[in-house]
């Protein structure tokens, strides 16, 4: 048996999410505890500067690891990361010396797989925030972490990395077959059968309904369908929304990019669609914008294989299935209801007839810290010398073992930001 503490701050910038959960040895998962601590407005706001900055075609890495901005805030960050993590133990009376490992993934600053790059002599990247040895030092308890540079540097697409998490609660359930949807800032999915394991990123989710919600009103997200399910399909705007809503550097449609393939908030176009901007029937935008998350996650489908069994079984996890319109929209559209445009209806057919039985949909009991929770299933893989991901889930060259560990007090490392970010230089200088 293993115990280890998952840690994951996403891209939507809210909160810090921590978890303590047992690996046991016959191959069950059980979290002990979870806590989620919401960001400082201030942490937040200069991590958006700092994202603006990264973005920026005149700032290399050694500059920005220089600002004063990027060291204050490095240090902040990592002081609300340890203090949920110790008060997480404290308030369940645990011992840090009982914990075999933490699994930190960072906060993301920026990323570009293989399948995001408009050129083939183009440098994959990925940008994650977070040292891993202060972590350790501030904590009293080693930290394994930068779980992406190693699938980056072999070629693969450094996310998503859950799918393989998936398949693991698979087992301990006892499901032969299932798929699993991630509904965050973005949404991905795991296809699970004994014989595949497959996954991909499917495209903004909350992404866009929460700006939408923050700018026009004071709550921070569409709780309970406040907004949305007053309002009504806007079917021209469904349009433009996949149209023009997600473009890769290169101008692709990132909804058309064949998997293996990765997203990054960076590529989604909020700004450039209008009625994001001047919203006049906000609830029917807000209704639109929601209806077209669940939509992107059903047209995604026609991505899985034919030699492939489609399973019937959804497991649901991430915020954005508990926001009734796009729960409804998603299990609407599988069993082939609801509106879908002219060009989509022979493949939203199509997806509808690989189903075996009716599809099913589920939102798990293990949902709320299934992100948090992976980085501890990854730390437990890199203890355990196991690899992660493979060839096939993420087009890397070969399997990797992801990762690498700090102890504490182990000695001074310069690791404030991802082994992998030499590709965000590399672009920078080749620019």
């Amino acid at each position: 048996m293993k115990r280890i503490i998952g840690i994951m701050t996403g891209n939507s910038l809210d909160a810090v999410d921590v978890v303590l959960t047992e690996f046991l040895d016959d191959g069950k998962i059980q979290d002990i505890a979870g806590l989620s601590v919401p960001y400082p407005i201030s942490l937040r706001n200069a991590l958006l500067t700092i994202r603006c900055l990264v973005n920026e075609d005149d700032i290399d890495m050694e500059t920005l690891q220089s600002l004063p901005l990027f060291l204050e805030t490095h240090d902040i960050y990592l002081h609300v990361v340890s203090q949920t993590v110790l008060k997480l133990l404290s308030e369940h009376q645990i011992s840090p010396s009982s914990i075999d490992a933490i699994g930190f993934h960072g906060q993301t600053l920026d990323h570009c797989g293989p399948s995001l790059c408009p050129e083939k002599n183009d440098f994959p990247y990925t940008l994650q925030m977070g040292s891993g040895q202060k972590l350790a030092d501030l904590t009293g308890i080693p930290v394994i972490y930068d779980f992406r540079s190693d699938e980056i540097m072999s070629g693969g697409e450094g996310a998503p990395l859950v799918p393989p998490h998936n398949k693991h609660i698979a087992e301990g359930l006892g499901l032969k077959s299932a798929i699993f949807y991630n509904a965050g800032n973005t949404s991905n999915l795991a296809i699970v059968t004994e014989k595949t394991l497959l996954g991909w990123d499917a495209g903004p989710f909350n992404e866009f309904t929460d700006k939408l919600i923050r700018r026009n009103t004071s709550d921070p997200f569409d709780e309970n369908g406040k907004y949305g399910l007053k309002g009504k399909l806007k079917t021209d705007l469904l349009q433009e929304l996949f149209e023009k809503s997600a473009q890769t550097p290169g101008g692709h449609n990132f909804y058309l990019v064949k998997p293996p393939r990765s997203g990054d908030p960076r590529w989604y176009q909020f700004e450039k669609i209008a009625a994001f901007q001047n919203p006049i029937d906000f609830n029917d935008v807000v209704y639109t914008s929601e209806y077209f998350a669940a939509y992107t996650a059903v047209f995604t489908l026609q991505f899985v294989p034919k030699t492939v069994e489609l399973p019937s079984h959804f497991i649901l996890f991430g915020g954005g299935w508990h926001n009734p319109v796009c729960l409804k929209t998603f299990t609407d559209l599988l069993i082939g209801e609801g509106y879908i445009l002219p060009q989509h209806k022979q493949i939203f057919k199509q997806i509808c007839q690989r189903f075996k039985e009716k599809p099913t949909a589920q939102i798990s009991d293990l949902g709320k810290y299934m992100e948090a929770r992976l980085f501890a299933d990854l730390a437990r893989y890199y203890l355990e010398k196991k690899t992660w991901t493979s060839p096939e889930l993420t087009g890397c060259t070969r399997p990797v073992i992801l990762g690498t560990m700090r102890r504490p007090f182990q000695g001074m490392i310069d690791d404030k930001i991802s082994r992998a970010a030499k590709g965000w230089q590399k672009r920078k200088l080749n620019a």
